[in-house]
């Protein structure tokens, strides 16, 4: 952009009141109020009517369109929604006017209006604040340590799904297109933001002071005080175990040991949280471990626990089967040894109707050298099986249970791989029973897709009507079995979600569902039935009003400096 700019003479000012000029495609204007002279952008920062057409009052200019009102000096706006505009410098030489950019830290000014959008929760401004940092070459990593210190800080019940959102979709940017990447994003903050709102600050709990204990005596009492349901005391311990330089894998096992030492708590969430805190963690540093992963710690102590319902009592007694299986998985020090080669046999086994059957199956598995990566992706494969499977016969609220089983054994399957052992093996039990509980969401089951062909526009109609839910998988699975490559569909499926208003299970599938496709070879039916059953999940749900992607096309526009004032649909959105 150009720095400086002649806006005309200072008789006309003195006489108009204004002037217009562009610094490079910029618009600006000049105002004269009283014996002040004041220059901002020509544009309401909100919908981009030209504030030029406003009124000049007491140094501030109200916008006619939605009533903001921007103070000339500064540009900031005492109506916050509306979002700030830019001021300018003027000069004069003789009688002519001058305008100067300001040099300003405007990568600052962006995280710091991202910020504020989450605080008040202005979906416009999160959008045009993103827009502006992926312009300025902003890595997604330092949204996300913006994201994440604002979401541990301001939520008082800690980490929520509005993290879960922003870290998933993080994972997954690569495999979207690139105008999707900001969009993705731009989604899941808006997460963070609902999620945060109306919440008080959560306040962490300090380390014990100068404590020098054994590790192992701090890991226990983690686990005795998530079992008695002692938040507080259970978060100290943690933090005295991260401040006292455990390393993070050796942290996660202990974490998940306690998630697990109750059986598939928070109906999974439990353990998706506790994953996408230390996959936060993989690229924030481990300085952040305190207080990311001590924000995990009320939930866990306060997450329901099934063994105490009554499904997993009755008619089969599975608290008993998981207490065997797991005197088997965790007596055993280390995993298998490799070189099993029947992960996808021993995921159908555990699609069976008998819970002994498919236990004995996973610990077959194990005896013949299965590695704890091998059974986490063989229980995943399953559960995503569910989903392939299900019956629109069923509740439509029932998708929510094959999705619980899908995304949980996805984030134990990540967990394993990072941090594998005894105690976070035991997961796989309660994984495998969860999936085995799901089987009469597969009676029927829907056939599986058998195409050879699919056409990725036709898919993309399945999501403009509803109930084209097969349709959807038979698409999917046929253009990755006729040749098309995972690439193109998981970024057609990308698009397809960020174009809707998804909720939030809706972020946690799609990306359990490209990273357990890609945890199989390209063009085996393994990754085809996955990504098939995704397309179905996205067809069931879809379509939406889909405001919020029409509030990015809004906040798009007014980057590019379009004159959105002067189209007609744009005023039913702002």
């Amino acid at each position: 952009m150009e720095t400086r700019a002649l806006a005309g003479s200072r008789e006309t000012l003195v006489k108009q009141g204004r002037l217009l000029t562009k610094l490079g495609s910029l618009p600006v204007v000049v105002f004269a109020d009283g014996d002040d002279v004041f220059a901002i952008e020509d544009r309401c920062p909100h919908m981009g009517f030209p504030l030029h057409r406003g009124t000049v009052e007491c140094g501030l200019v109200t916008c006619h369109w939605h009533h903001a009102r921007f103070d000339l000096a500064s540009g900031g706006t005492l109506d916050p929604w509306a979002d700030d505009t830019r001021a300018f410098d003027v000069t004069f030489e003789g009688d002519d006017v001058f305008v100067h950019a300001r040099i300003d830290d405007e990568i600052g000014r962006l995280h710091r209006r991202l910020r504020e959008g989450l605080e008040d929760n202005l979906t416009l401004v999160i959008a045009k604040s993103v827009l502006g940092l992926i312009e300025h070459g902003e890595a997604p990593d330092a949204i996300l340590r913006t994201a994440i210190d604002f979401g541990t800080r301001y939520r008082s019940s800690g980490w929520g799904a509005g993290l879960t959102v922003l870290v998933a979709m993080t994972n997954v940017l690569p495999e979207l297109a690139d105008d999707d990447r900001a969009v993705a994003l731009i989604h899941a903050l808006r997460f963070v933001a609902l999620d945060t709102a109306n919440h008080a600050p959560r306040f962490p709990v300090a380390a014990l002071p100068g404590a020098d204990l054994p590790v192992e005596r701090v890991e226990q009492w983690y686990r005795r005080f998530i079992d008695t349901r002692s938040g507080d005391s259970a978060e100290r311990s943690l933090r005295t175990l991260i401040d006292a330089g455990a390393p993070l894998d050796a942290v996660e096992r202990v974490m998940v040991a306690a998630a697990t030492d109750h059986i598939f708590i928070n109906e999974g969430h439990t353990l998706d949280f506790t994953n996408k805190a230390f996959e936060a963690l993989a690229a924030l540093g481990r300085d952040d471990a305190g207080v990311v992963l001590t924000s995990l710690v009320s939930q866990t102590a306060a997450a329901d626990r099934s063994e105490e319902g009554s499904e997993w009592q009755y008619p089969h007694d599975l608290v008993a089967l998981v207490a065997r299986a797991n005197a088997v998985l965790a007596g055993a020090p280390s995993g298998g040894h490799g070189g099993f080669t029947g992960v996808g046999e021993l995921a159908w086994a555990l699609l069976g109707d008998d819970p002994e059957a498919s236990i004995d199956a996973l610990l077959d598995a194990f005896h013949a050298g299965a590695t704890d990566e091998d059974l986490g992706r063989a229980v995943a494969y399953a559960a995503g099986l569910r989903i392939t499977r299900f019956h629109t016969q069923n509740d439509h609220a029932d998708w929510n249970t094959v999705h619980h089983s899908f995304t949980s054994a996805n984030a134990l399957h990540h967990s394993l791989q990072r941090a594998p052992g005894p105690m976070s093996r035991r997961g796989l039990v309660h994984a495998a029973l969860r999936v085995y509980l799901d089987r009469f969401l597969n009676i029927p089951a829907a056939r599986l897709p058998v195409a050879t062909t699919g056409d990725l526009d036709a898919l993309t109609r399945c999501f403009e009507v509803q109930g084209e839910v097969d349709a959807a998988g038979n698409l999917a699975y046929g253009f990755l079995q006729g040749g098309g490559t995972r690439a193109e569909l998981v970024t057609t499926l990308g698009h397809a979600l960020l174009y809707e208003d998804a909720e939030f299970h809706w972020y946690q599938v799609f990306e359990a569902a490209v990273r357990q496709s890609a945890a199989w070879p390209e063009g085996s039916a393994e990754s085809a039935l996955i990504l098939a059953g995704f397309a179905r999940f996205l067809a069931a749900h879809t379509p939406t009003r889909r405001e919020l992607p029409n509030v990015i096309r809004i906040a798009t526009r007014l980057r590019r400096g379009d004159e959105l004032f002067e189209d007609d649909d744009a005023g039913a959105t702002g």
